[in-house]
């Protein structure tokens, strides 16, 4: 199926190649250099890989890393080039071309404009990828625009060695696996959104029940390498920090909006603007559907910034959010019967079933500059996140026998056994509130040690998370009141304090060296619960403290300019959820925190200004891999199992062909990307369940092979069109690697799949305006996304969106 759609995108390709094709020049010639030059910092340094665009063309370059640039194939006439890099002030120069004659250019960044002292994952100038040890991915605006997404999902497959797993088709719960790990709720990977975690409770309970809305975002960095040693707690896949828009310098705004099948719309409002030494961004979202897939959903989503320039040493960030969802999310999902008669992909199983989710935030960023070698960066943060979910109770049996309580409403199919569901008249209520307090101070200092350039980062993080829970049996479907059956508070006081050093060992090679140490204090306080099908009142406390030392270490080597060798080594860490660690009757379980040994060794070149390539090859090796059996993996909604030794190894790679650059065209952008990952996650140690060894069985929802790839074209006149694909090899859903499916849906192989995505757009610039109109699985494609949490999901069929976009 994939050599399919790869022969289609071809095809495509080629015909979006022709509409450039009278303008292009013959390969074989010469190309014409028009402008030449050199890129410096105000104290001298060259600056490679920064931006340089020809406005009201699609031409544009990126420096080398001597700071040089070259731009081939303009026509005679007036242009105004704008150089950009993050942390240098963006600034235009015209330039005129004429008569072949080439126009050099040095050009020199002016001392950067005052922002934003926000934390993000890869630092600031090392954006680039210049000198970062390690695989990372920036995914900026102008991709996620060219993406148009429905979902963050689409966003984050764009990263190699990331697997997503839809749930409900528009990201709502995102389920993020890097490098083979389980992608279950996200609990292996460390998300933020502007340096702030955004899980419910990132010690204690670190998933992903509210994801930050990827309509509003301004980019998406990926850190898989030793880097991340100075984030937490979770460091054993890698982080994902979410960008949302800053304060502009000048008045800027727009509206967006897009709307599909379904009833779907999305609107968004977005405003910024200076006054005086006071900056300001503020956005609304409002996104909704009555039937996309098998969910209808409506969310409201309000954040604003401030930025405060304090005095020339000083500036201070203010961060506030405000999210409320009301969703038909549930847990249940088809049968493997209903799935293979068909024609009920979609069906309302459990009409009545609603999560509330409502998060409110706060944030404070402060950047002091005691010196230019010497920076203070703080960030203070406080969250709340109230997540009330009433499902409605459901019974499955090999016997096919009806529950009491039965409504009357069945699924499936009874003359097979174990082939019928059984909607009852009896509701879950799970609610659950959350509240989340840290702050963090972090030091950097250039030195000059041993007479090189150092780069010192030293920091702490003290946070503070509270979970309250409440399970409240209705003795109706729908109904939120009932029967408060479980009452309990966890508690959670953690610690943490890192310290990395970068050095220069020469103009070619750069190494850092860090460790982090991790202190959890938690405390589980059962209020209420079941004793022998008794529900009483009690009280159950325990505690517990775990700690660890995380070091880490990597290099970059760049032995010419145009190649650069990366590696690492770092222990992986996350500590176990507080309500694993510690029995629903207070026992503290010998439950070890996941640890393992991440390595990874890589390059990036430029072998020409029309091809990028960049390859890196990894091996985690866990002493201990925890598998959940929580209801969100498919399981019996209590406890984990110390999985033992687990072994991940593969290899992720990213090539970028510029061909409009390899064909000479002058007013026509025609890229190819593609990112592909090969990963064997397997069981590395005896271990035997229903007295079967499942040593070398590959992990749950793991994937040999997952690949995305996308063709994309922009053109003078405003036309830009994308073709992508993402295919996803079979996965396991358990530890035993059952082919055959159970009835009840939730194990057994998931096939391969492949979706392919198309986006046309237009952009006026007269009116300051773009439209656009975008097809997902644009061959309708029936696949199935996922096993969980209590049955299959389906891949969303073909579905279109129409957009506008007006700029001010």
């Amino acid at each position: 199926m994939f050599a399919r759609f790869t022969a289609l995108i071809c095809v495509i390709g080629l015909f979006i190649a022709s509409i450039g094709h009278l303008e292009a020049k013959n390969p074989n010639d010469e190309k014409s250099l028009v402008i030449a030059g050199k890129i410096k910092s105000g104290n001298g340094e060259v600056v490679p890989y920064a931006n340089i665009l020809v406005l009201g063309t699609v031409k544009g370059t990126h420096t080398k890393m001597d700071g040089s640039f070259q731009i081939y194939d303009l026509e005679d006439g007036d242009y105004i080039i704008k150089v950009s890099a993050v942390g240098y002030k963006t600034f235009t120069r015209g330039v005129t071309v004429k008569g072949g004659q080439i126009s050099e250019l040095d050009l020199v960044f002016l001392e950067s404009d005052v922002e934003m002292p926000q934390m993000t994952v890869i630092a600031s100038k090392d954006r680039v990828f210049s000198k970062v040890p390690g695989s990372v991915t920036y995914i900026d605006q102008r991709e996620i625009d060219a993406i148009s997404p429905i979902s963050g999902n689409e966003v984050l497959r764009r990263s190699p060695g990331v697997h997503v797993v839809d749930e409900e088709g528009v990201g709502m719960r995102v389920n993020i696996g890097i490098r083979g790990l389980d992608p279950d709720r996200s609990k292996s990977v460390l998300v933020l959104e502007d340096g702030v975690p955004v899980a419910l409770s990132p010690y204690g309970e670190p998933e992903l029940y509210y994801s930050p809305a990827i309509d509003r975002m301004a980019g998406v960095e990926i850190l898989k390498g030793s880097g991340q040693i100075l984030y937490g707690p979770q460091t054993i896949g890698g982080v994902v920090n979410y960008i949302s828009r800053n304060p502009p310098k000048e008045q800027e705004g727009s509206v967006r909006i897009q709307g599909g099948q379904g009833g779907y719309f999305s609107g968004l409002v977005n405003y910024g603007n200076t006054f005086g030494n006071t900056g300001m961004q503020v956005n609304l979202l409002k996104k909704r559907a009555d039937n996309v897939g098998p969910t209808s959903f409506d969310i409201t989503d309000f954040n604003t910034k401030f930025l405060f320039n304090i005095n020339e040493k000083s500036e201070l960030g203010l961060k506030l959010g405000v999210y409320n969802e009301v969703s038909n999310s549930t847990y249940i999902g088809l049968n493997q019967v209903m799935y293979d008669q068909g024609g009920q992909d979609f069906t309302r199983l459990a009409p009545d079933d609603q999560l509330d989710v409502s998060r409110y935030s706060i944030s404070f960023s402060h950047k002091y500059r005691f010196s230019e070698n010497v920076r203070l960066n703080t960030i203070a943060y406080g969250y709340t996140t109230t997540r009330n979910w009433n499902r409605q109770d459901f019974t499955i049996n090999n016997t096919n026998t009806a529950p009491s309580n039965w409504t009357g409403v069945v699924w499936g199919d009874r003359d097979i056994p174990g082939g019928a569901i059984f909607m009852s008249n009896g509701t879950g209520n799970r609610n659950r509130q959350f509240a989340v307090g840290g702050i963090e101070p972090r030091l950097e200092v250039d030195h000059q040690l041993f007479n090189l350039k150092n780069e010192l980062t030293v920091g702490t993080r003290l946070l503070w998370e509270q979970a309250n829970e409440q399970r409240i049996n209705g003795t109706k479907a729908g109904v939120k009141s009932g029967n408060l059956v479980e009452d309990e508070i966890r508690t959670g006081k953690a610690f943490a304090a890192y310290v990395q050093n970068k050095i220069a060992l020469s103009e070619k090679v750069d190494f850092n060296v860090g460790v982090r140490y991790e202190n959890f204090n938690y405390e589980r306080d059962i209020r209420r619960r079941r004793f022998a099908n008794v529900v009483r009142d009690t009280v159950l406390v325990a505690n517990n403290v775990i700690h660890e030392i995380i070091p880490g270490m990597g290099f970059n080597y760049r032995p010419v300019q145009a190649l650069n060798f990366f590696g690492g080594v770092h222990k992986g860490y996350a500590p176990p959820r507080t309500k694993d660690a510690i029995t629903a009757v207070g026992d503290v379980l010998d439950l070890d925190a996941e640890e393992s040994w991440n390595y990874e060794f890589g390059f990036r070149t430029e072998l020409s200004n029309w091809v990028f390539m960049e390859m890196t090859g990894f091996y985690m090796d866990f002493s201990n891999q925890i598998i959940d059996v929580s209801e969100s993996s498919g399981g019996e909604g209590f406890g984990v199992v110390n999985a033992g030794a687990t072994k991940h190894r593969g290899v992720e790679s990213a090539l970028v062909f510029d061909l409009s650059n390899l064909f000479g065209f002058s007013k026509t952008r025609l890229t190819y990307d593609v990112n592909a990952t090969y990963a064997m996650s397997t069981y590395a140690a005896d271990r035997f369940i229903d007295d079967v060894n499942v040593n070398g069985n590959r992990t749950p929802y793991a994937p040999n092979w997952f690949v995305n790839s996308a063709l994309t074209l922009e053109t003078n006149s405003g036309l830009g069109a994308r073709v992508s694909l993402n295919y996803v090899g079979e996965q396991y859903t358990d530890e035993l690697n059952r082919e055959l499916p159970t009835l009840d849906g939730r194990n057994g192989k998931i096939d391969a799949y492949t979706v392919a995505d198309a986006m046309i757009s237009y952009d006026v610039k007269k009116w300051n305006s773009r439209f656009n109109v975008s097809v997902k699985n644009i061959t309708d494609a029936r696949y199935i996304a996922n096993r969980r949490p209590q049955g299959i999901r389906v891949g969303l069929p073909r579905f279109i969106t129409a957009g506008y976009e007006f700029k001010f």
